[in-house]
């Protein structure tokens, strides 16, 4: 059986695994064989048909959403030597899969809805190399604090002072700090991260370069008010998580301090690990309560907790949609550097909003603060808007205001509102209602368009379940490349006015009369009728032919 515990080096268990997720990325459903169990790897579930799963952690990636035929998974994973098998977060996990966990001894557990397959990866690799360092049962201690014991601990071997880094120079530890210290340290463990200055000095003397290729400790020599320093980077495997300084304070380094950094460096993996698993999974779980409180899914009241945003407070939604880039003549890039820039525009100048980006869409739950509510959301707008334009080789931007909504519980309310503004923008673009293309907007700007689209949207499936003679016009013609439907849309739109629905097509009237004739003689539509005009022009709407 899977479950039997075992123990030796390189082995850690299931408990150990579970006391260092502190974000509930896993839950148990089943340990039949209790938490003790010893734990040797992770495994994807469809790594090789004929891998054995001895003793390793077995993700189930593979089976649909409703967990169809996970009791079978679950037994061949326990056949081949599996210690656990995790599923995807379901509304329900199916009995079979339970039952059959319970009889071959293997445990189940599922991931986190908010989490995805690398997140629960991330974190068993990360597990597995913290407990195996040592950090044994019952880990309590966040990544920082066992760092600073770290840190306190290097700095005494090292006589030195000692700062533990991430790759985007946020100090996580240090040690303490002697009266001598250099004015760089102390700036830095003031501010919590390296001052640009001193970033940019590093990367033009190349002593970054050298970190960040290098595997041995590296020497800086004393210069001026600079003490001598010693820096090695923390890597795991080829990825580069971080790194740790040694500074002389006061004294010389100890001539062991390049082995001490060495074996620090070691130590500093799993704790490294953890902090960079611990920062994914806080974006992906507000991403994912973002994005519930947007549809409306979900706990609502969790998910403001969880973006640490107030019930009671007033927000508004603006979204910006990009348009194409290849139509736009720029490149995907120029594409994704755009909505990163009004990514960047948003949380800078109002830092309590919250941002969701997803693929050509990016979205802003605005929290408002009570003073001209219904003036905010739109003036981020604009703001966006100007900045969207004045991106080199920017491609289009759409963006809608949502109206002041009383709550984040009803942030929903104010999405649709925003996702209704950039359509009825686009709609009105492309209809060349406006003389300059207008590409931000809140509702009231929008006139009628946006109830025109609404009722569009209820009438579209009493149109697609009907037939008749508009319906056979409609569908041959837009199969011959539509001529008559975009005649007929131009001439609706004039009000039966024949020159100036030819002047908008480049036409001769006389052209545009003989298509009409065509309509009438082919089809039998008789364009004099009101109804037939109203479902002409419904039909000619809803195609989106222009």
């Amino acid at each position: 059986m899977s479950g039997t515990p075992r123990h030796g080096p390189g082995h850690v268990t299931l408990r150990q695994i579970l006391a260092h997720d502190e974000d509930g990325v896993l839950r148990v459903l089943i340990a039949p064989a209790g938490q003790d169990v010893a734990v040797h790897g992770v495994l994807i579930g469809d790594e090789g048909a004929a891998r054995p799963h001895e003793g390793h952690v077995v993700l189930a990636t593979g089976l649909p959403p409703d967990l169809t035929a996970a009791d079978g998974f679950v037994r061949e994973a326990a056949r081949r030597g599996a210690a656990a098998v995790v599923l995807r977060e379901a509304a329900s996990v199916p009995d079979p899969a339970l039952a059959a966990a319970e009889e071959c001894g293997v445990a189940l557990l599922v991931r986190a809805a908010w989490a995805d397959w690398g997140d629960t990866f991330a974190l068993l690799r990360s597990a597995t190399a913290f407990a195996s360092a040592g950090h044994g049962d019952g880990v309590t201690d966040s990544g920082a604090g066992g760092l600073a014991a770290l840190a306190t601990e290097t700095a005494r071997s090292c006589r030195g002072s000692i700062t533990v880094e991430d790759t985007q120079f946020r100090v996580l530890a240090h040690s303490a700090t002697g009266p001598d210290a250099d004015g760089v340290r102390r700036t830095t463990i003031l501010n919590g991260r390296v001052p640009e200055g001193r970033v940019a000095e590093l990367r033009r003397s190349g002593l970054l370069r050298a970190l960040w290729t290098s595997p041995d400790v590296i020497h800086r020599a004393a210069d001026g008010e600079n003490p001598e320093r010693l820096v090695v980077a923390v890597r795991s495997g080829g990825e580069m998580l971080g790194s740790l300084w040694a500074a002389a304070d006061g004294q010389r380094l100890s001539p062991e301090a390049p082995q001490v950094l060495r074996r620090a460096a070691v130590l500093a993996v799993p704790h490294l690990l953890r902090h960079r698993l611990r920062e994914s999974g806080t974006v992906r779980r507000e991403a994912y309560a973002l994005r519930g409180l947007l549809h409306g899914e979900g706990d609502r009241r969790a998910h403001l907790w969880s973006l640490g945003l107030p019930p009671d407070a007033p927000c508004a939604v603006v979204v910006a949609v990009r348009g194409d880039a290849e139509e736009a003549g720029a490149g995907s890039g120029s594409a994704d550097r755009t909505l990163e820039a009004l990514a960047v525009q948003a949380t800078a100048s109002r830092p309590a909003a919250r941002v969701l980006r997803e693929q050509d869409r990016l979205t802003v739950l605005l929290p408002l603060t009570g003073d001209g509510e219904g003036r905010e959301a739109t003036v981020l707008a604009r703001e966006l808007d100007s900045l969207a334009t004045s991106v080199p080789e920017a491609v289009p931007v759409w963006i809608g205001a949502g109206p002041a909504v009383p709550s984040g519980l009803d942030a929903a309310s104010s999405h649709t509102k925003a996702l209704l503004v950039v359509r009825a923008l686009r709609e009105r673009e492309a209809r060349g209602r406006d003389a300059r293309p207008v590409r931000y907007g809140a509702p009231a700007d929008m006139g009628a368009t946006i109830d025109v689209l609404l009722m569009l949207d209820a009438v579209r499936p009493v149109w697609e379940a009907g037939n008749g003679r508009v319906h056979d016009l409609i569908s041959a013609d837009l199969a011959a490349g539509g001529e008559l439907v975009r005649s007929l849309a131009a001439y609706l739109e004039a009000a039966g006015d024949v020159p100036r629905a030819a002047k908008r097509l480049v036409l001769h009237p006389n052209t545009l009369r003989y298509r009409l004739r065509r309509v009438r003689e082919r089809f039998g539509v008789d364009l004099d009728d009101p109804d037939t005009r109203l479902v002409l022009a419904l039909a000619v709407r809803l195609t989106g032919v222009v």
